[in-house]
């Protein structure tokens, strides 16, 4: 799965208005997460379902961004499902640099994004772990 993290000002309307630019281009927005980072910047992370979309959207947006790749785990929404996705990434000795939760589209299922070092490895593992939980 890929991940943009794109850099913005951090200031009123500058989310919104490339969120507006990617809805313009029907870019669904999976997963996102946003935080401050340096004075006056932030950083956005987002998982679409349409990554050749999204890049011609930052693009012609002229944005500061990269592209990732990521783990993707559809968990069913009930207690321990993220401990027990969690858990098996620690066992294969796959460390969570970070993570955030969006709705995947058409089922409005839960969806888990990890930034992990290996995303392959990690995707098998939570591929896995989402079929034991079927």
């Amino acid at each position: 799965m890929k991940e943009f993290t794109v850099h913005l000002e951090d200031r009123p309307g500058t989310l919104g208005k490339l969120c507006r630019a990617l809805s313009d281009q029907g870019v669904n927005i999976v997963a996102f997460q946003s935080n401050p980072d340096e004075k006056g910047k932030s950083t956005f992370r987002l998982v679409t379902d349409n990554p050749n979309a999204t890049e011609a959207v930052l693009e012609s947006e002229h944005t500061t961004h990269t592209e990732t790749q990521v783990a993707e785990a559809k968990l069913p929404n009930r207690s321990g499902a993220l401990a027990g996705a969690a858990a098996k990434l620690g066992e294969g000795n796959i460390n969570i640099n970070y993570a955030y939760a969006g709705i995947e589209p058409g089922t409005n299922a839960p969806v888990v994004i990890f930034g992990v070092a290996d995303a392959g490895q990690a995707s098998k593992i939570l591929d896995q772990v989402a079929a034991a939980a079927a």
